[in-house]
């Protein structure tokens, strides 16, 4: 029974109908769930909506719940790993805003209602249920150290360009977090204009700045592409394998 639930409750398998209605069927209670949020309006049919998605969202999480040995195969342990995972986490900032407020005793703390805007965190429940995203999300994965090398980089640049921006002009940028929006900015080609340096030095150190962060932004994307290359041509590889 628990294999059943496990089969059906994951990402549709090839040939699974009723898994593939259930993938189907919680992207559009996603997309309902949103519809409060949206409408602004906690009353009536809104209430209503509120209500049901929020149920069918404990359920899935207590059908994932009891089936957490089988996805993370580490025996009984699964059962107090699971609500630590990301996804896990994730189902539950979206489920929490709709309870909490039901505790009377919690009313009290206006910090709760907070609590209620990380329920935009339920449209990335889909992530969940399609395999377009969950490609891209191994994509990631399989890149992270090249990422995580551009970003180090990126995070390098902006500092060193906030460290002399602020010694060329100190009275332009009177503190370091001026400056090391200045450089952020111009580092990705924005350039808001309400804070920009006035001196020919600082110019030209703005003009560099700006053409540095054209590479360094273009370095994450022709990584993510190659990346994606790569998994689809991986992908078409198995696909056919199992074809033959």
């Amino acid at each position: 029974m628990r294999q059943r639930i496990y089969e059906i409750i994951e990402v549709a398998g090839k040939g699974d109908k009723l898994s593939k209605i259930y993938d189907v069927s919680m992207m559009i209670i996603i997309g309902f769930s949103l519809v409060p949020i949206a409408a602004k309006n906690d009353t009536g049919i809104f209430r209503i909506i509120d209500i049901v998605t929020t149920i069918i969202f404990i359920l899935d999480y207590i059908m994932r719940l009891i089936t957490a040995d089988l996805k993370l195969k580490k025996g009984k342990k699964s059962f107090a790993l699971y609500p630590i995972t990301p996804l896990a986490i994730l189902d539950l900032i979206s489920i929490l805003p709709s309870i909490l407020p039901l505790y009377g005793a919690f009313r009290i703390l206006k910090v709760i209602r907070l609590m209620r805007t990380f329920r935009v965190f339920r449209v990335f429940k889909v992530v969940r249920y399609s395999k377009s995203i969950r490609l891209i999300i191994n994509v990631f994965k399989k890149q992270k150290a090249s990422l995580l090398l551009v970003l180090a980089l990126a995070l390098g640049y902006i500092v060193i360009s906030a460290l002399i921006i602020i010694s060329i002009e100190p009275e332009t940028f009177p503190n370091f977090f001026d400056a090391l929006y200045w450089a952020t900015v111009s580092l990705t080609s924005v350039g808001y204009g309400d804070i920009y340096a006035i001196s020919v030095a600082g110019k030209v150190i703005t003009m560099i700045s700006t053409l540095f962060g054209m590479a360094i932004i273009a370095l994450p994307m022709g990584i993510i592409t190659a990346g994606l290359l790569d998994e689809l041509k991986l992908m078409r590889e198995e696909k056919n394998k199992k074809d033959e």
